[in-house]
Order: structure tokens, then sequence, then C-alpha cells
């Protein structure tokens, strides 16, 4: 029989989570099997157990913020060992989640943590780092933007002005973050009052209340640049916010997207609505986030990329249910949930 493993399971679509057990999984060539110390938690997780997207096989085990000790390495995986501490996107397939106390993941999406990096942190980095980067960066899923490291010198938007709405989230932050290693400037975003030090610290120019209404921010806006707005990033996408961004919009620029378009592309003035997709193991992302995810480790080495801030849930596993929940009420601002699988009873 195969080693057992602590799980976390969705048992049937719009189901109740579970503790059970499961096999630990064997890599095959290209993956890792980590041993997962943190897991971070997503809006999608809760969105999936209440609507049921996304996932058609069940049980499921749900996550996808990994981070955690390297177990063992399949065939052809020469840059990790035994030992190394990493971080990774993984994907909804039982295998490769990160609800769990072991996982699989593909060696072109995992990174190590550099040593000043607690697993905590890292793992708030895999989900919301590559939805901002493939909804900027990414030719299918994004705006098409030419990446700051694909380069030697970064600076390719130098002093074009981008807005940012909710750059408090996850996604928002590692927005505003790649924002500035592009170039743009200002930096514009939105958020709480709250957040206002937040969101400048991870190198927004200015701020605004995210309650402020489109015409209030546009006037706001104007004040700062006459230049036009040719990106909007709305990491919120909520009915209320995709007008906003649409307002702002310079003709032919792009409007990104967390979730589905309320708004409609018009061909007259040539703005486009993008629906951000950060799975890296999407076919149209694989070169996009294979070359990101080769320089992970170099940017949290060296502070270019800041995790985000993190609260740790109490009792393993379990702790992530009552978690998501709060996320589903609205009641975690600034700040991802993070849950460690082997401290479950």
């Amino acid at each position: 029989m195969s080693p057992q493993q602590k799980a976390l399971f969705l048992p049937k679509k719009q189901g109740n989570f579970e503790l059970g057990s499961r096999s630990i999984p064997s890599p095959g060539a290209g993956q890792v099997l980590v041993k997962i110390q943190s897991a971070a938690l997503n809006p999608v997780d809760y969105k999936i157990k209440y609507t049921g997207m996304i996932v058609t096989d069940y049980p499921t085990v749900l996550g996808t913020d990994i981070t955690g000790i390297v177990e063992e390495v399949g065939e052809g995986v020469d840059n990790f060992r035994k030992g190394d501490r990493v971080l990774a996107h993984g994907k909804f397939a039982n295998d490769f989640t990160a609800f769990q106390q072991y996982t699989l993941t593909a060696a072109s999406f995992t990174a190590k943590i550099p040593p000043g990096e607690s697993f905590d942190s890292a793992a708030t980095v895999p989900v919301g780092l590559d939805t901002a980067l493939v909804g900027l960066y990414g030719n299918h899923f994004g705006a098409g933007l030419t990446p700051p490291w694909t380069k030697s010198t970064s600076g390719h938007e130098s002093n074009k002005p981008i807005v940012i709405l909710g750059g408090s989230s996850s996604v928002g932050s590692y927005a505003i973050q790649l924002a500035r290693l592009s170039g743009f400037y200002p930096v514009i975003t939105t958020a709480s009052p709250s957040n206002e030090d937040l969101v400048r610290d991870y190198g927004a120019s200015h701020f605004f209340d995210r309650n402020l209404s489109g015409k209030q921010l546009q006037a706001a806006i104007n004040k700062i640049t006459d230049s036009p707005i040719r990106i909007v990033y709305d990491a919120i996408s909520l009915p209320e916010t995709q007008p906003v961004g649409w307002e702002l919009l310079a003709n032919n620029g792009t409007l990104v997207l967390t979730l589905p378009a309320l708004v409609k592309e018009d061909e007259g003035k040539g703005r486009k609505v993008i629906e951000a997709f950060g799975n890296p193991h999407a076919p149209k992302n694989e070169e996009l986030c294979s070359s990101s995810w080769a320089v992970v480790e170099k940017w949290l080495s060296e502070g270019t990329i800041r995790p985000n801030k993190y609260q740790v849930l109490p009792n393993g596993l379990e702790g992530i249910i009552g978690g998501l929940e709060r996320m589903r009420l609205g009641q975690v601002s600034g700040t991802k949930l993070v849950a460690h699988p082997q401290e479950t009873q």
C-alpha cells in the first residue's frame, strides 16, 4: 500500500469540506514531490465550493499556492534536489494541489526560496504574481506588454501612466510591483484608506480611495497626468469596478480583468477588455511563465518582488475551512491567509 497523507477534500460539487487521507504521489519526468509547509488561500477556492466552477472530478483537493521541502525529483529535473526549500504554482488536479501534506509540482513553475524568506511569505507569491504577470505581459490572456526580464534593460513603459484598481489585493500588489519594474509612471492605485501605506510600500506613486466614483477618480487622475491611460488593471473586477476602469481607459487602451468581462468592447475607440488567466500550465502561458519562474528566486532575493502580508490559520488543513468562509464574507483585506498542512491533527 502506498504511503498515506492527510488532505482536505471537497467530496462532491457544492458539498462541504472533509478531512481525509490519500496516497502520496510519485514524481514523473519534469516533476518534483514537495512536502508542503505552507499553503495560501485564494478566492477561487471558495468560489469552486459555492458555484462548482472549474472542477469536474470529485472528490477534489483544492489550493494552488504551495511552499515546502523537496522530497524527491523526477527524471530530467536537475535544478532541484532533496531538502531544497521551494515555492510552486499548483493546478487543479489532485496530485498537484496545495490543501494536503504532499504534492507534485511542475519543475518549470517551481523556484527555490531564498534564505531570507519564510515558507509563509513565499506561499503568497505564485497565484497572485502569475495572474498579475500574465495580465500585463501575456499575448493571449493579457495586454501583451514587453516583459521587463526579457532584456538587460527594463523600463519598456517608461513614463507612461497605469491605473491598478484594488492595489491592496494579492493580484493588485503584484501588478503594482511589476508596473514599477516595467517603468510605468505614475503608478496610480485604489484601495481602502487603511491600506494606503501598504500600496505605497509596494510601489504605487499615487493612491486614491476605492470609494470614489468613476468621475471623481477621473478628475483626480487628470490633475496628476495628462497622458492617456492605455492600461487599466482591475484586480477586483466586480460589477461596480469594471465600469470605472472602462471610463478611465483611453482610445486603443486595454482593460485587464481577473473575472469575466461585464463591459463591452467598442470597436470605434479600439479599446480592448481581456480576462487575465494566470494559470502557467495553460499551453498559451507556458513559455511566458517558464521564463518568469526562472527569475522568481532572484526577484525575491533582491527584494524586486515582495510577498504579501499574511496571517497563519490555526489547526492545519482544518483551518482552511473557516479561512475560506472569512474570505467569502469579505472579512480579509490586504492580507493572504496561509495554512500549515503538517500541523493537521
